[in-house]
């Protein structure tokens, strides 16, 4: 969509105009840095150490796992604990 390079309030800003429900990411910090109430975009955040395919591959298969539920709240921390 050529979206590289953009910002993250940028970023979101575009998520809702394109009808987009929700942001995976590694930055744990993005919740932090963004009025997410803004933004009506549940955010996943995996609290991997980096983002490489083999650390990541864990962190899909519980998203998928928590994806199966109903969610609740905005932000969801995905841990392999």
């Amino acid at each position: 969509m050529d979206w590289l390079g953009k910002r993250n309030g940028e970023l979101l800003t575009l998520m809702v105009s394109n009808e987009f429900d929700g942001l995976v990411t590694i930055d744990k910090n993005l919740q932090y840095q963004q009025n997410l109430l803004r933004f009506p975009i549940h955010l996943f955040i995996l609290h991997a150490p980096n983002n490489r395919i083999d650390t990541l591959v864990p962190y899909m298969n519980k998203l998928d796992v928590v994806l199966q539920r109903p969610l609740s709240g905005q932000i969801t921390i995905i841990n392999l604990d």
